[in-house]
């Protein structure tokens, strides 16, 4: 079985999505399971697990409704506030629907140390209990923070989101190199290969600008640990369905099958236990 693992639903509001400003107008509309669906058929894909975009409950609502009534959506990576002291409580109210599969919140849009926070900290560790996975989305400079996070909760089951959005365009390959081989020594993170074209120029990209990137997260990682995601619909900033998945495919075309069907489901499967 083939999955995406990682794509967004949301029906749009100028207010709670003012991140898609007036640059973006390709995705300041509606998308939702119907506009996927015939994508993934013309692609090949069976399957995929619908990341929050919103930092809210409704939002983690809105994306279970969404998995319940379309069974290609196999998962939910939803949001609750994880410094809550009703964390716990909260977690075991969306977990009752078993197609909760993790939680994010946007870490990129907080401080670098954010991840440090106590009350952040009491939050995921209160993940395992529920077999929920924990998305990271941050950009180079959070990585420091995002190794510790990790080397203190080392029975979570961490997902890296984008990889880490290092600075494509610019070419820019260090630090966030380093901090990668890093973070990956701990063999409860994965790395989701996804979101990659819209870190490099959005209109003037070559596909031979992800190679050294790739070969990073390929090396520090290995391909029991990589999931594809396309990112849509912010992928189409930068690239229609079939461009961003094709980058993919076209790195490792001559790996073993075996290993692509890991990178191409399997290990998504049982990432968020799917």
């Amino acid at each position: 079985m083939k999955i995406d693992s990682h794509q967004h639903f949301w029906k749009f509001d100028p207010v709670r999505d003012s991140w898609i400003d007036g640059t973006m107008e390709v995705i300041r509309k509606d998308f939702l399971p119907k506009d996927l669906k015939p994508i993934l058929d013309a692609n090949a894909i069976d399957g995929c697990v619908a990341v929050q975009a919103d930092q809210s409950e409704e939002e983690t609502k809105f994306l279970l409704d969404c998995a319940e009534e379309n069974d290609f959506v196999k998962g939910v990576v939803g949001w609750v506030d994880l410094r809550a002291n009703t964390v716990e409580d909260r977690l075991a109210h969306f977990s009752e629907n078993k197609l909760l599969k993790g939680v994010r919140h946007i870490v990129q849009a907080e401080a670098d140390d954010f991840m440090l926070r106590k009350d952040f900290q009491c939050g995921i560790g209160k993940l395992t209990q529920f077999n929920l996975t924990y998305d990271i989305l941050v950009f180079p400079s959070q990585l420091e923070a995002a190794i510790s996070l990790v080397n203190k909760f080392p029975n979570q089951q961490f997902v890296l989101d984008h990889i880490a959005k290092p600075y494509i365009k610019d070419g820019k390959i260090d630090p966030w190199k380093t901090h990668i081989f890093e973070l990956a020594k701990q063999h409860n993170v994965s790395c989701k290969v996804s979101g990659m074209v819209t870190e490099a120029d959005l209109k003037l990209w070559n596909t031979s600008d992800f190679k050294p990137y790739l070969d990073v997260v390929f090396e520090a990682f290995g391909v029991d640990r990589i999931l594809y995601g396309s990112d849509w619909p912010v992928c189409l900033l930068a690239a229609e369905y079939q461009q961003q998945l094709q980058i993919v495919e076209d790195y490792i075309k001559d790996f073993a099958e075996e290993d692509q069907a890991k990178i191409f489901g399997k290990n998504a499967i049982r990432e968020y236990n799917l």
